[in-house]
């Protein structure tokens, strides 16, 4: 395994779906390399925040986080707060921490988890049945590698790197909107938790109810929560 400090693993044996190379001890490994990239970019990318707004990032705020590596047409790497039960039969987890962040990364496939094998790739990654066949709500990130995709530090430099930069931007957009929403703070607040479980609806419902005359803010299809925030920022920001 990784000569990373502080990484320990518990592992049994199990056949990984993607990518069909090297077998299953140098995938896994290639995922743990590249998660603990990631991580270490996104760590780099807002350091020169100030320590309390770098503290609020979903990222850094967890703590702890579960990394589920899922294996479909596409390679899922999804991050999430919320935590797996033991392991059992042949699933594998390997754990690993940088700093004051910890994770368990879990790897899941047809084998593990029979349903994958009834999700539909052909066209695109399917990053919502990906996350309800393992039960995943709430979402710190959710990235998704092509077949022939490689886990490469590079892929793990830029990815981690526009994670940080996009958590940076939402934390300062809710800041800003609270300071234009006075005394609707709680609905900005409610409006962020949905952000970071991945609710794009719910966040286009609170839009509406933190400035009800907004427009241009759709449910169904859901608008892009970049867009809802900017769309909500400029109409509060609008002279009376």
């Amino acid at each position: 395994m990784s000569r990373m400090e502080g990484q320990r693993s518990r592992m049994r044996d199990v056949s990984d779906t993607f990518p069909p190379v090297e077998g299953p001890e140098a995938m896994r490994q290639a995922m743990a390399d590249y998660v603990r990239a990631l991580h270490q970019a996104y760590v780099d990318a807002v350091e020169t925040l100030p320590p309390a707004e770098r503290a609020r990032l979903p990222l850094l705020a967890a703590g702890q986080i579960t990394v589920a590596a899922v294996g479909v047409r596409h390679l899922h790497v999804i991050g999430t707060v919320e935590s797996l039960p033991a392991l059992r039969g042949q699933e594998v987890e390997v754990d690993d921490s940088l700093d004051d962040l910890a994770w368990a990364l879990r790897f899941f496939d047809p084998v593990i988890a029979p349903a994958l094998g009834l999700i539909d790739e052909s066209e695109s990654p399917d990053y919502e049945e990906v996350r309800r066949v393992l039960g995943i709500r709430t979402v710190v990130y959710h990235l998704a590698v092509p077949p022939g995709g490689s886990l490469t530090a590079h892929h793990a430099l830029h990815a981690g790197t526009g994670l940080a930069h996009s958590h940076a931007a939402a934390a300062r957009d809710f800041d800003a909107l609270r300071a234009h929403a006075p005394g609707r703070e709680a609905l900005v607040d409610e409006m962020q938790g949905a952000s970071i479980a991945g609710l794009r609806r719910a966040q286009v419902a609170l839009a509406r109810a933190i400035a009800p005359g907004v427009e241009g803010l759709s449910v169904d299809p859901p608008s892009d929560p970049q867009e809802v925030r900017r769309t909500l920022l400029q109409h509060l920001r609008a002279p009376a």
